[in-house]
């Protein structure tokens, strides 16, 4: 049952889904770059990223990676949920302009332990961009 504050976790089943979509914009990978610190010309640069393997900028992997968050910390199980952790492969590259999917299912819960284990994608038209697997803590009724 899912409430304004999310899902406590003796709501949350097997197989459950949620996600959150996003444009990535020129703008969203310049905050990136400077909130991470993470400069690499193949984010900013038109001319350095035309001769890379990619032929034009790319977004951050992590910012990629982020929307995730999105859906694990304000969508499933949301507020109250503690990221505990996060295993990524990065399979393909996002680039400004593309709408971004993440998707996070529930996989397994462990009542005892208060800990749910959940799939995490990010995909781009249909295609898997990021894929991986994260650890939460939700909140608890008791």
């Amino acid at each position: 049952m899912a409430s304004a504050s999310g899902y406590f976790i003796e709501d949350l089943e097997v197989g459950q889904q949620e996600s959150f979509a996003k444009t990535v914009t020129d703008a969203d990978i310049t905050l990136y770059a400077g909130v991470s610190g993470d400069t690499n010309p193949v984010h900013l640069s038109d001319e350095y990223a035309s001769n890379t393997i990619f032929k034009s900028r790319i977004a951050h992997g992590m910012l990629t990676a982020s929307f995730i968050s999105a859906v694990l910390g304000a969508r499933m199980p949301g507020p109250g949920a503690i990221y505990l952790s996060q295993n990524l492969r990065f399979k393909a590259p996002v680039k400004p302009g593309d709408t971004v999917t993440a998707v996070c299912e529930v996989k397994s819960i462990d009542l005892e332990k208060r800990r749910v284990t959940l799939s995490t994608q990010c995909l781009v038209k249909g295609k898997i961009v990021v894929d991986g697997e994260a650890i939460v803590m939700p909140p608890s009724r008791s």
